[in-house]
């Protein structure tokens, strides 16, 4: 079977070699194709796409489906997420919209939650949470565990993270837990050691892809950068890509570490001096920087400078950081509208961050062309800028097919 889906009013192909010629100065990176249409065989799970062009030129298909002059992009791809867990922090986010300081403290009380909860429970909650990523158009989820802290907890988490993707990390070096915190060398035995065994017990992608730590030594909870250089490569000696938390509350060591070992992406990049700008540059290719506005949003700390980041080289990628402390917000959307308000993007840049770069920081290539997965989504609007335009207005949605 295949399906024609027309009446695309604009359609964003992230591929610059299928744009039609007429985007705006700055565009040409999304490949726009107005007045187009796409052929997808196979609808349903693993459809692909087939066929891209205007509409014009669409050839005949099985079944036909008009959009009705709305606009299609690529399905978001969400490369930071943190959603096995359970219960609720809000009284911590009033705490902060009034003073309170974010530490990392905080994370204890999903820890404890977490640990509390059934398997039923947790699966309940990430099913909820990634319908609801999916009714805001994104349509590929990384997901961390970090909310265990035991051998036994972070293998459940991760266990049920793989039931909704392939993209889970292991983030046992989320923080210390509270029965190490008077020896936390122990505690980095411990995730380099049996938890790291037993995630790739059964190979680098059985249970994680990545490994990944919060190196943040303005945190007594987090790691500091020895601490997280030999988690790392642990890590990566055991067969799993790296991803950091870095930069978060300060200038740190995170970033340059990320450089350094060959990253796929250090993710926050909240405090940056110009070496780590250099590194990042540097790195381009290898490292992406994955910038999380909804944090900052949600913990009133400063904005990245992702225009500075742009204009040095460096790759930038958005994504949501859904969890239950510091952004408790699974809305794509949502982060391209204060990348574009607050952090210097172009509605273009930040479209492409949240869809081929982020894709690209989970080693795929996220473009609407043949041969291509249709991870797709739609716009109640003609046009990508309406993303950032109406603001807070669900008109994006992953496209069923």
């Amino acid at each position: 079977m295949s399906l024609l889906l027309t009446g695309i009013a604009e359609l964003t192909t992230n591929d610059p070699a299928r744009g039609d010629g007429h985007a705006a100065p700055g565009d040409a990176l999304l490949g726009i194709v107005r007045d187009a249409a796409l052929v997808v065989s196979g609808p349903g799970p693993g459809a692909e796409v087939e066929w891209v062009g205007p509409a014009s030129e669409a050839p005949a298909a099985d079944e036909r489906r008009d959009l009705g002059g709305r606009a299609v992009i690529p399905g978001f791809v969400d490369s930071h997420t943190h959603l096995v867990f359970a219960g609720d922090r809000s009284a911590e986010f009033a705490a902060r919209m009034t003073g309170t300081p974010y530490d990392g403290g905080g994370i204890a009380v999903s820890v404890a939650a977490t640990r509390a909860a059934s398997d039923d429970e947790l699966r309940a909650l990430v099913a909820a949470r990634v319908a609801e990523m999916r009714a805001q158009g994104t349509t590929t989820v990384e997901i961390k565990s970090g909310y265990g802290l035991t051998l036994e907890d972070e293998l459940r988490s991760l266990r049920i993270a793989r039931e909704f993707t392939p993209h889970t990390t292991f983030l046992g070096a989320h923080v210390v837990p509270r029965e190490f915190a008077t020896d936390r060398a122990a505690y980095v035995d411990l995730v380099t050691g049996p938890m790291l065994d037993a995630v790739v017990a059964d190979g680098p992608t059985a249970l994680a892809e990545s490994i990944d730590v919060f190196c943040e030594p303005h945190s007594a909870h987090a790691f500091d950068g020895d601490e997280a250089r030999t988690i790392l490569e642990a890590g990566r000696a055991a067969g799993l890509s790296l991803r950091v938390h870095g930069n978060q509350l300060g200038h740190g060591p995170g970033v340059r570490l990320a450089c350094e070992l060959g990253a796929r992406s250090v993710d926050h990049c909240t405090f940056l001096d110009g070496a780590d700008v250099e590194a990042l540059a540097a790195a381009r290719g290898t490292t992406v920087a994955t910038l999380l506005p909804g944090v900052e949003f949600s913990t009133r700390s400063p904005y990245p400078d992702a225009r500075a980041l742009i204009d040095a080289g460096v790759d930038v990628a958005l994504a949501s950081d859904c969890n239950p402390g510091t952004c408790y917000s699974s809305s794509i959307p949502f982060a391209i509208a204060l990348a574009v308000r607050e952090m210097g993007m172009t509605p273009a840049e930040a479209l492409h961050a949240a869809t081929a770069v982020s894709a690209r920081s989970l080693g795929l290539d996220r473009r609407i062309a043949p041969g291509q997965p249709a991870e797709l989504a739609v716009l109640d609007a003609p046009s990508h800028l309406h993303l950032a335009y109406r603001a807070g207005v669900p008109i994006v949605r992953a496209l069923e097919l």
